[in-house]
């Protein structure tokens, strides 16, 4: 499934907020997402920097397989490659002491499996939208507390939560956030694919928990 990179736009209604669509529908899976044991104890401060770097590493996988697509003429606006996050994680893994982290972090079952399907839906750009829209807003998002959190419990530096910083947009994270959405709306995709869109998004959010409960396992 394509989204087209200058879908016509509607004259008969009002355009639908995709992004607004998306995140109601899956607020209950983001919630079950973030509310699962080991991300409540690594946010409170139950476990350890040792625990984090494990946590990093799981997604360093994940994060490969997300942007093996990489940037393909004609992309839509929402597919910004200053996004990518793989060379943020490695470097903070390195300055976590896992430089090592392939053979030292090996992918869990859920992780790989994630990856697999990342790599499967990259040729789908409605499904690969739901993954980057999951990943990246989540990161420009929940992923500003995580890396005061994890600073504040486990001393972790600058230099190890990288990850978390993006020089993306001169006006702030707040105002790219918005444009994110906006150009979400702009793709103007129609019904089944916002459908689509929708599923694919609470799958990435199911696919994220497992990760989690891995993790705790």
């Amino acid at each position: 499934m394509t989204i087209a990179p200058t879908a016509p736009a509607r004259t008969d209604a009002e355009p639908l907020d995709v992004a607004a669509l998306v995140r109601a529908a899956s607020a209950d899976d983001h919630k079950a997402a973030e509310s699962r044991g080991y991300i409540v104890q690594l946010m409170g401060g139950e476990l350890s920097l040792e625990e984090y770097t494990r946590y990093l590493a799981q997604f360093g996988w994940v994060y490969e397989a997300l942007e093996e697509r990489g940037s393909r003429e004609g992309d839509p606006a929402v597919f910004d490659p200053e996004l990518a996050r793989m060379a943020a994680i490695e470097a903070d893994l390195v300055a976590l002491g896992a430089a090592d982290w392939r053979t030292a972090h090996p992918p869990l079952p859920a992780t790989a499996q994630y990856a697999a399907h990342l790599r499967s839906v990259s040729d789908d750009d409605v499904r690969y939208l739901a993954h980057h829209y999951t990943r990246y807003l989540g990161d420009l998002s929940g992923g500003q507390a995580i890396a005061r959190l994890v600073a504040r419990h486990y001393g972790a530096t600058p230099e190890q939560l990288s990850f978390y910083r993006f020089e993306i947009a001169e006006d702030g994270v707040v105002r790219y956030k918005r444009g994110y959405r906006e150009a979400m709306n702009d793709l103007a995709l129609a019904p089944e694919q916002v459908d689509a869109l929708i599923a694919e998004v609470r799958t990435s959010f199911r696919m994220n928990s497992a990760i989690f409960e891995a993790l705790s396992a």
